[in-house]
């Protein structure tokens, strides 16, 4: 028995590699990603369905409308960033979803021009998407240093990934049953559960604060004003530099969503089989990679630093988009899209998260935020008409993977150059602490 105990112990110790400060903060961050991204992947297969439903042809203004709404969100959020503690505005942001999805639930139960709802709510959902995990990994950048979050953010993203295959389980087994419509009530639940873990993590935060090797308890509300994030990523060359990392990601994957979205159109017929296939692939992709981040993230990272791991997803892409341009069929397109998600969501993402510990206070919900929400859907938007240009001039899918193969090899180069710069800041924060400076 003690034996099983010790193997026990060691286990957790390898997949969550924190001290005893940290261990409680961890965990309540574990839960809240995985409520979170819970209710994210009930809405992710409807959202992919509404797509088609609204029209293939369409995707291009589904996206600019995305990030239309984004532009208008972006500096009431900033508003309120400014104005309350983040223990008062991160549960305002969440039960504001959670009251637009009563009322989604409401017209889609009523059939109130099913058309039109289908295309605003894939809007929503892209929106929700990027705000929702935007404002976890802001929190999670201002609750952990660089090198907690090097140790920690495979275990925390690892429950986002459990939530992501909770998401599909629960689409596949109730849809039918429940009918879609219905999965929005689930969605909302698992929303509250999550601002439940951040109201137990920040107290948690705040019984380790001082604590050696504890995590960072929040001092005091952010300031500034609603547009300021737009000066900080403009003055600051690494901002800048994440920044075009963020649109180089969108427009490898907008490529990518685009392909699988005209070849599922063209050779799976039903909404019910096609909602089962992007079902499908989120459940794939969550079993690789919750084993990974349990197993390997906190190794990788520890290992072969930031700027290596960032760029993985590039390689990835680099091979991808070969493979796409020789078959650009619905095996190869389904492929990619899995080992693509899978290599961000397990090693790439958590590298990203850790470019922004090393980023002012301010900077972490503002220009993060910019970066995360804004320039990403705003680039989704530019690549989909690119993607839809293409198309127009005549470029199968197997030339639009050949156009951005080297795309994706800048991406990787600029991945490495990052790593480095973040480590290096990383170091003069370090030797601040040491020296008895405020970080």
């Amino acid at each position: 028995m003690k034996r099983v105990t010790a193997g026990l112990q060691r286990g957790l110790a390898w997949a969550m590699p924190a001290t005893p400060q940290e261990r409680a903060a961890a965990l309540w961050s574990f839960g809240y990603f995985f409520a979170l991204l819970a209710g994210y992947y009930v809405l992710r297969p409807l959202r992919d369905q509404m797509g088609i439903a609204g029209g293939v042809r369409n995707l291009p203004w589904l996206f600019t409308a995305t990030f239309v709404t984004l532009l208008v969100a972006q500096p009431l959020y900033g508003a309120l960033v400014a104005k309350l503690p983040r223990a008062r505005f991160i549960p305002i942001v969440y039960h504001f979803f959670v009251a637009n999805l009563a009322v989604f639930w409401l017209l889609l139960t009523l059939d109130v021009a099913p058309v039109i709802v289908a295309r605003v709510f894939f809007v929503w959902v892209s929106v929700f998407n990027l705000f929702a995990v935007a404002v976890f990994w802001s929190f999670m950048a201002d609750l952990f240093t660089a090198e907690q979050g090097k140790r920690l953010f495979g275990f925390i993203g690892a429950g986002g990934t459990a939530g992501g295959l909770l998401g599909p389980v629960i689409t596949i087994w109730l849809s039918v049953p429940l009918g879609p419509v219905n999965l929005l009530i689930a969605a909302a639940i698992l929303l509250e559960a999550a601002v439940f873990c951040v109201y137990r993590l920040e107290r948690a935060a705040t019984a380790r604060a001082g604590a050696p090797g504890g995590v960072r308890a929040e001092p005091e509300r952010v300031g500034g004003n609603a547009f300021a994030a737009l000066a900080e990523v403009f003055r600051s060359p690494y901002l800048l530099g994440v920044g075009f990392w963020v649109s180089l990601l969108s427009c490898c994957a907008t490529i990518v969503y685009f392909a699988q979205a005209n070849i599922v159109s063209a050779t799976v017929h039903g909404a019910g089989a096609q909602t089962r296939i992007f079902a499908s692939i989120d459940l794939a992709v969550g079993l690789l990679t919750l084993a990974t981040q349990l197993l390997a993230t906190g190794q990788v990272l520890k290992r072969f630093g930031t700027g290596i791991a960032a760029g993985a997803l590039p390689g990835v892409y680099v091979i991808g988009f070969a493979a796409l341009f020789l078959a650009p069929t619905l095996a190869v397109v389904v492929t990619v899209q899995v080992v693509q998600r899978w290599t961000n969501f397990a090693i790439a993402n958590p590298a990203r998260q850790v470019f922004f510990t090393v980023l002012a206070r301010g900077e972490k919900y503002k220009a993060k935020n910019l970066i995360d929400v804004v320039v990403y859907r705003g680039s989704d938007a530019l690549y989909g008409w690119v993607f839809d240009s293409l198309q127009v001039l005549g470029l199968k899918l197997g030339g639009i993977a050949l156009v951005a193969l080297p795309v994706a090899a800048g991406w990787l180069i600029l991945s490495v150059l990052l790593g480095r710069v973040q480590e290096y800041r990383a170091a003069l924060l370090d030797r601040d602490i040491v020296e008895g400076e405020p970080a």
